[in-house]
């Protein structure tokens, strides 16, 4: 009798094994990283993504165009990941991240060819990352942040090449001072800057407290309020519905007459309760009810509804105040205070502006663009910088940029190849050369022969040899002007350093699908 065969998963399970998997997975990151390459640079492209609902974004910031595009493959979404790390620590480099990820993976698919074990290249590249970053803070540039021009440089370099060149002077003067505002030392949280946007003409401002995108929720109340004293309430100022099924059943108009006072009085307890504290402007997360809004309005209270959770917490850090979850427990010491409390129109639209705070730790750049998407992308590029700022703050230490950094650390990177004898010896080579694919990368968006440049770039003798976009030639990008904050390239090589050698690893993808009727199926 012939055997029979055993099934250990549902028929409709696909699984890819071998050379074949992992050439699946190189092949979803090489595509990701090809679709966000033509972004990098002064010179860089910008993409159009337009989703399900015909809503259209153009942009180069590589995070956003990642998430946007929705990706499927499992080792792709890997990727993905490397950029949202990238975001979550710096704020900026995330394109680079992902390209260097890309070709790590790429030069890893020749050395398979080659028959060179994905174990013994998953450990040369972990060997290249810990040598590149040791090159990484040696040649690294010790720097303060009392030096306006310098700051002001990395500021520029951030927005190079994305919406905001056009006002990026401008834009670096706003990002410093607000950094300033904010920094207590070297520490600092990029949370306390808050980045606003408007399309509009006029230039764009800081503004020493908190912009909130919204408008008070009754016109009767005031516009203006100076000496503010401000109460943050996380609970809706709404008549709450049964926690349980229950039928109220009526059978006399004066039950409700009296059904529809109590609730009036209800909510007129609630705002006389918020009165008592001597609160003039009244910030809640949740609802107000219209009966309310009334009540508020001719109290002489500024109200302001759906506020969100960051913004309700950013003003809580400013004003001093309290966030109260239940309207019954408010008292006069939970209030905050504000010099000024106003409603502006900027735009077409109105914006509530909390200023003069007692705390000045929290700031909000207003950026403003001709349209919509010129104003987000101009809001995308002013985080970028201060994420490039906050890290500088953070670290003090700074290296040049233009692919002066790359090419310095791919020539240590080759020197240190070659003191190994094993099979490492050729993944820490494939390591070196993955890192010029930045100048390379940089070129080709320019227009620019890679190769004459690359080969310029490899035999210069500035000290910090970078490309000049504009003329093709070599320059010192340190006296360009050109540099970033060294979190960004320790962060971007040991993310994709990371997820490099975890796709390597993958011998074996199993797919599957969720089963009717069966709810703690989980897809592989």
């Amino acid at each position: 009798m012939s055997e029979q065969p055993i099934y250990i998963m549902p028929e409709d399970t696909k699984r890819t094994t071998g050379r074949e998997a992992q050439h699946n997975n190189i092949a979803a990151a090489k595509a990701v990283a090809q679709a966000v390459r033509t972004t990098l640079g002064p010179k860089g492209m910008d993409k159009m993504i337009v989703d399900s609902a015909g809503d259209v974004i153009v942009t180069n910031d590589g995070v956003t165009i990642l998430t946007e595009m929705q990706i499927e493959h499992p080792a792709a979404r890997m990727i993905v990941e490397v950029a949202k790390t990238q975001e979550d620590a710096v704020g900026d480099g995330t394109t680079t991240a992902v390209i260097l990820a890309g070709e790590l993976l790429k030069r890893a698919e020749n050395l398979l060819e080659q028959e060179v074990h994905p174990t013994v290249l998953a450990r040369g590249y972990r060997l290249a990352e810990i040598e590149a970053q040791k090159i990484l803070g040696k040649i690294c540039e010790n720097v303060s942040i009392e030096n306006d021009s310098l700051l002001r440089n990395i500021a520029i370099t951030a927005m190079t090449g994305k919406g905001a060149e056009s006002d990026k002077e401008e834009l670096a003067k706003l990002i410093i001072a607000a950094i300033r505002k904010v920094s207590q030392g070297n520490k600092i949280d990029k949370d306390d800057i808050k980045v606003e946007k408007r399309v509009g003409n006029e230039n764009s401002e800081l503004i020493e407290g908190i912009v909130l995108d919204k408008e008070k929720v009754h016109p009767g109340m005031p516009t203006y309020i100076e000496n503010a004293r401000v109460l943050l309430l996380d609970s809706p100022l709404e008549i709450k519905n049964t926690e349980i099924d229950a039928k109220i059943q009526i059978t006399d108009p004066a039950q409700l007459t009296a059904f529809l006072d109590q609730e009036e009085r209800t909510l007129r307890l609630m705002v006389e309760r918020i009165k008592d504290t001597g609160a003039n402007v009244l910030l809640s997360q949740r609802g107000i009810d219209d009966m309310a809004q009334h009540f508020l309005a001719k109290a002489g209270i500024l109200a302001i509804r759906r506020v969100t959770k960051s913004d309700i917490e950013r003003l809580a850090k400013a004003t001093g105040g309290k966030i109260i979850s239940n309207w019954k427990e408010v008292s006069y010491s939970d209030c905050g205070s504000a010099g000024l409390v106003r409603e502006s129109k900027i735009g077409e639209n109105n914006m509530i502006f909390v200023e003069k705070c007692i705390n000045t730790k929290s700031v909000t750049i207003l950026v403003r663009g001709g349209t919509e998407h010129i104003a987000e992308e101009i809001k995308r590029a002013v985080t970028d910088a201060i994420g490039d700022l906050a890290a500088v703050v953070k670290e003090g230490k700074v290296v040049g940029g233009a692919g002066a950094v790359e090419i310095k650390v791919a020539r240590e990177l080759r020197n240190y190849a070659n003191q190994l004898t094993g099979r490492e010896q050729l993944a820490v080579q494939a390591f070196a050369d993955t890192l010029e694919i930045i100048p390379r990368t940089l070129a080709e968006n320019a227009g620019l022969d890679p190769i004459d440049v690359l080969t310029q770039l490899r035999a210069a003798q500035e000290i910090w040899p970078g490309i000049n976009v504009a003329t093709g030639k070599v320059m010192d990008s340190w006296q360009a002007g050109v540099i970033e904050p060294l979190k960004i390239k320790t962060q971007a090589i040991s993310s994709a350093a990371e997820v490099a050698e975890m796709i390597l690893r993958i011998d074996d993808v199993i797919l599957g699908h969720e089963k009717k009727g069966n709810p703690n199926r989980m897809e592989v």
